[in-house]
């Protein structure tokens, strides 16, 4: 995160670019992508994790007991001994496991477990048991160490406070732990700290026991956490209001809402509404999962944004806000309950949190403020798009620069608006009925799945294949800029005949299938809407009506966001007795490549020649005979001066003229 910069900027920023409540920067997806993407946590790997074996044990808790009394007395250090017990079932046959664990921030100082041994080296604990295992073993180890006195980014300590923040890869710094997002865990917290602190994390209190000046508190998750979501947030004098949700499944049974805060803060805007918000996200993906929710609020070192850590979500300080709230609060679905599988498989977390945080404007506002909302992200991301593709499979293997992985544009504003297709192609009822099954499946629930899972889901749900959906969207790159053309030709007897010609001009990928709403307009005032799936490159479409239509708008409510150019109405020209019809090229006017388009009925021999205004012939590119159906010619006008020139169809007995504009 970006710490050094003042909110006051951020302010700057928000008045600048964005002046709605759900425009970007000053979203809570800015707010988390800001404070994700500039993090000074560099992912380190072990090892790599192409030649090792798979993963041979799976991780079923982590029960920690630190001792952190002195971390809050003067002058603050940011030592304290610990101890966490791993208990893990073994997958595969083995006789040792590693873990991740930086050796600049911890010292392993023993391995309880008779007869077992270990190595500390290259950030990786190698645990060397006491016997081989067979699978379906389960085992427990214990691991003494401490943390040195080093400011490494995830736990941090500063007059008063002691938090963890830990996105992607580090809560390998503060405890040894399996540290993947795949590997989700039971975990439990025992801390002493000093009598004048509160400290939350993950799970419910199960007690807080007072001996002289040293407070010891028990934390316990009864879900799995992802070793990332892991925390602990604590501080001198922390102030704390506690409000209650209730079950939509149980109303006389209700789960506590805490929110931590610094003196002179005020959490109402959040509170005030997180009942509303955990009822809007529970009727619409399943109701809350957890036994507890909350926020607290830090200090200087989380100077941005949010971080939605299970059932304790950190905030920058005051960030009392509704979009942080609404953003971060529905990671509780999507990234804590539900987490990526890989890194590669952010936008599970990321562009679902996103465009939640739309969707809840929807609850109040709806679906105009939802669309703007979605409207917003788009935009953003067409006007900055670094070009490179929501997920991309080596994320998997290497964990990209956070800069990368929490890319703004990409992973946060493309992928809220993806996830907004995803609605408009499946329609509301089918899209929401995915989301409520994918929350609910318990191959999901409290694990972690990839963005192939998701996809799977959709087809389940949908009984349809929507692979080429997630193809298109999510593992490549940009956006289709359309440069379509119509023209409506009278039929006689009261009938009219409208043709509209749908291409794509990008390069990569070259083009996006979807399904497209086109409106016609009539003169009597009546509007008529048809969908169709354009799922090939240059296609035509046509209708045939009787009420003489007056224009034609494609995707008229903006539902493909993602997309750049438009449609334009052909110059009145319509199709020549002969069957033939010649467009206007594209661009014109032109300084380098236009391209001459033509159409014909029937196969036919046809030639076009390029001329100046005088009529002096300047080129001939084609002369031959052509089969019925569409063709491009591409032209070459950087050789020509500025100026205007006509280019000449001829085909069968027809012949057509278009003027053509060459700028410098």
């Amino acid at each position: 995160m970006k710490r050094s910069i003042l909110f006051s900027l951020l302010f700057f920023l928000a008045v600048s670019f964005g002046s709605s409540q759900d425009q970007v920067p000053g979203s809570g997806s800015y707010y988390c992508a800001m404070k994700k993407a500039a993090g000074r946590i560099i992912p380190k790997k072990p090892f790599n994790f192409l030649t090792v074996p798979p993963h041979t044990y799976d991780v079923t808790k982590y029960a920690m007991n630190v001792d952190l009394y002195h971390c809050y007395v003067t002058p603050y250090p940011k030592t304290f001994s610990g101890n966490v017990v791993i208990t893990f079932k073994v997958v595969n046959a083995l006789n040792s496991i590693k873990l991740n664990a930086v050796n600049t921030s911890l010292t392993i100082d023993s391995v309880r477990l008779a007869g077992s041994s270990f190595t500390h080296a290259s950030d990786t604990l190698t645990v060397h048991l006491d016997h081989s295992y067979s699978p379906g073993a389960t085992v427990n180890v214990k691991i003494f160490y401490h943390h040195k006195d080093v400011v490494d980014h995830a736990f941090y300590v500063n007059t008063g406070f002691v938090f963890t923040d830990c996105e992607p890869e580090g809560a390998r710094n503060w405890f040894p732990c399996w540290d993947h997002p795949s590997d989700k865990a039971l975990f439990e917290l025992t801390a002493k700290v000093k009598s004048t602190v509160k400290l939350g994390s993950n799970g419910m209190l199960a007690d807080s026991v007072l001996a002289g000046d040293t407070l010891t508190y028990h934390w316990v998750s009864n879900q799995n956490v992802a070793t990332y979501l892991m925390v602990l947030s604590s501080k001198v004098n922390f102030q704390l209001n506690i409000n209650y949700w209730h079950k939509l499944s149980n109303p006389a049974d209700s789960i506590p809402l805490r929110y931590y805060f610094n003196a002179g803060e005020n959490p109402l805007p959040v509170s005030s509404i997180l009942p509303a918000m955990t009822t809007w996200y529970s009727q619409n993906y399943i109701e809350h999962p957890f036994d507890k929710n909350g926020f607290a609020t830090l200090n200087s070192d989380f100077a941005w944004g949010g971080m939605e850590n299970q059932t304790l979500t950190s905030l920058c300080p005051g960030c009392w806000t509704e979009s942080l709230a609404a953003h971060e609060f529905a990671h509780q679905w999507f990234g804590d309950m539900i987490t990526c599988g890989t890194w590669a498989d952010i936008w599970l977390n990321e562009g679902f949190a996103t465009w939640s945080e739309a969707f809840w404007y929807e609850s109040y506002g709806g679906y105009p403020a939802y669309k703007s909302s979605i409207d917003g992200d788009a935009n953003y991301y067409l006007s900055t798009n670094p070009g490179f593709a929501i997920s991309n499979p080596e994320w998997a293997v290497n964990t990209p620069p956070t800069d990368t992985l929490f890319d703004y544009p990409i992973t946060y504003m493309k992928g809220a608006s993806v996830l907004h297709q995803l609605r408009y192609v499946l329609g509301d009822s089918l899209f929401f009925a995915t989301l409520h099954s994918y929350c609910a499946d318990s191959v999901f629930k409290f694990q972690s799945a990839t963005i192939q899972d998701f996809n799977a889901k959709v087809n389940q749900v949908t009984g349809g294949n929507y692979d080429w959906f997630f193809d298109e969207w999510i593992f490549k790159p940009n956006h289709p800029v359309y440069q379509n053309s119509y023209n409506i030709q009278s039929q006689g007897n009261g009938t009219w005949k409208v043709n509209l010609f749908i291409k794509q001009i990008q390069a990569n990928p070259s083009f996006f299938k979807m399904p497209v709403e086109i409106l016609l307009h009539f003169s009597n005032g009546t509007d008529t809407t048809f969908r169709v799936m354009n799922d090939v490159n240059f296609q035509q479409f046509y209708w045939i009506v009787n009420k003489q239509p007056v224009y034609l708008q494609f995707d008229p409510n903006r539902m493909i966001v993602l997309k750049g150019g438009g449609t334009v109405v052909d110059d009145g020209q319509e199709m020549q007795a002969g069957g033939v019809y010649l467009y206007p090229c594209i661009p014109n006017p032109a300084s380098n490549i236009t391209t001459i388009r033509y159409r014909i009925d029937r196969p036919m021999s046809a030639r076009i020649d390029l001329t100046d205004m005088l009529g002096i012939e300047l080129e001939r590119p084609v002369a031959s005979m052509q089969e019925a159906g569409m063709h491009e010619v591409p032209i070459d006008c950087s050789k020509f001066a500025a100026g205007t020139y006509i280019y000449k169809l001829t085909a069968g007995n027809s012949i057509s003229f278009r003027k053509l504009v060459v700028v410098r």
